[in-house]
Formats: structure tokens, sequence, C-alpha cells
């Protein structure tokens, strides 16, 4: 059977932002990006750090090419939509910040999101008018060959320690104005926070992260008014948990009893099949 074409999986991705609330799952590599497809999700989202830690590299250490031999991968290995975790775009400048967009949407994804983060403690959000500016040179450079791949714009003020719902609001605001699709702002928790955001980029869809243990539900995000729930490095933080504590108890006891919790084999061949 043929691969669905790029154009009919940026559709179908298009097509899940119109309404209701999904869950776009993070896998890191092809064959749990297979997986999540066999267990019925409708769309994926890639994961930097999950994709670094299997090549060995930190989060925010890889490289663009690194990136989009990873996405051009998970896009040929599924029929659903994949979302692409782009950083901040592999550059400062907003012009080569465009060129590595347009490289980035060659690789099959349906969508793409550009983060306002600079990596620097110190200075951790680029300046707001040179923000902006890179949301534009990406919306651009998307447009360029009318793609259809949606833009979603990132403030990473909570993930910095930065707690200024204000500023992301004004950020996340202005994202939306110079050509994101969708509006994001990983670290936002609280019903409150989640409501405001929502509110103030009505009607553009917001994702909300939801990376580690949670009262929240599938049910109560859609219900506050959220699209989309995606969970970053978390499914890959769980296979490592499974690697790391067999792994150690062999190097610290010798023992292992720890394989007693692996997932079947042959129900990972079946899957696979």
């Amino acid at each position: 059977m043929p691969p669905l074409p790029t154009a009919d999986k940026r559709a179908a991705f298009k097509k899940l932002h119109e309404s209701g609330c999904f869950i776009i799952p993070n896998p890191f590599d092809v064959g749990s990006a297979r997986a999540l497809q066999h267990l019925g999700f409708k769309a994926l989202a890639s994961t930097s750090a999950g994709f670094a830690w299997t090549i060995a590299k930190a989060d925010n250490r890889v490289t663009i090419d690194d990136v989009c031999d990873h996405l051009t991968a998970l896009c040929a290995a599924v029929d659903i939509p994949v979302n692409a975790d782009f950083e901040g775009g592999f550059a400062v400048e907003p012009d080569k910040v465009a060129i590595n967009v347009a490289r980035g949407v060659k690789t099959g994804v349906a969508g793409l999101s550009i983060e306002d983060s600079t990596g620097d403690a110190a200075n951790p959000l680029f300046e707001h008018k040179l923000a902006v500016e890179r949301i534009r040179a990406a919306r651009k450079a998307i447009d360029a060959d009318n793609s259809g791949v949606l833009l979603t714009g990132r403030c990473e003020a909570f993930l910095w320690g930065k707690k200024d719902l204000n500023l992301v609001i004004e950020r996340l605001q202005a994202y939306s104005e110079a050509g994101a699709d969708v509006l994001y702002s990983p670290g936002i928790s609280t019903r409150e926070e989640i409501t405001a955001v929502v509110k103030a980029v009505a009607p553009k869809p917001v994702n909300l992260l939801i990376g580690g243990a949670s009262e929240l539900t599938l049910q109560a995000v859609g219900d506050l008014g959220v699209r989309r729930i995606s969970v970053g490095g978390a499914l890959a933080r769980m296979a490592w948990t499974g690697v790391m504590k067999a792994a150690k108890e062999m190097a610290e006891k010798g023992t292992f009893t720890e394989f007693a919790n692996g997932y079947p084999g042959g129900e990972l061949n079946k899957m696979f099949k």
C-alpha cells in the first residue's frame, strides 16, 4: 500500500485543529512513531529532547542536519501528520531562520514550531521585536511554496523561570499577528493560566504541554478550550526509565529481575509486522 501523500497529511492536520481537543504524542524514533500510530493517535509531534537522547546528545545540542534527517524518517514511517519541534529555527537572524524553515518543510512535516528562547540563562528570551520578526520570517518561508504547513509560535518564558503571564500573552498575541497558526507556551499548567491564554489568542488554537503527572485529563483540557496536548520528552523519559532500571540492576547487583517488566517481544513483532 503506497504511503499517504504529504498534502493529505497536511490537510488532515489542519482539520484536526478546527474543533475538539486531541493528544499529539511525541515519538523519539521511527519505532515509537509507528507504535503510536498503531495505537490510533491521529497525529504526532517530534521531541527535540527525546530525539537528542537517541543519538547521545543533550537537548538543544542537535544540528539542523540531525533534525531534518530525523523528521524525514518520521514522516516516511507513518501515514499520519507529524508536527516538528524545530527548536529556535537553528539560527538567530530571521533570514537564516527562514532558510532553515524552508528546509524543514521539505521533510514532509505537517506543522512546525519556532520558539523564542536564546539558550542564555542571563537573557533567556529573544528581544520582543526580534522574536516577532523570526515568526514572520518562518511564516513567509512556509507560504513560499503554498505548503499548507501549520506554524506554531512558542513562548518559552515559563520554562526559563520567567513566570509572567502578561508577558506570555503579549508575545503569543504578537506571534499570532505575525502569522502563527497555533500558539504554545510550555510550562503553563493551572486552569487559570490555560484559560487566560486560550481567551487571549482566540480563535486561534492553543497547544498545551503535559510533560509530567497531572490531574488534568483530555476532557478537562478540552473543556478549557485547548485544541491539542503534547507531551514533550515524557515518553522518551519513560522508555529510558525501563532501560536504566534494568541496566543499573545488572551493573550493580548482577541480577536480571527487571526484565520481568519488559513489554512482550511477540506483541512488538506483531505490531511491526
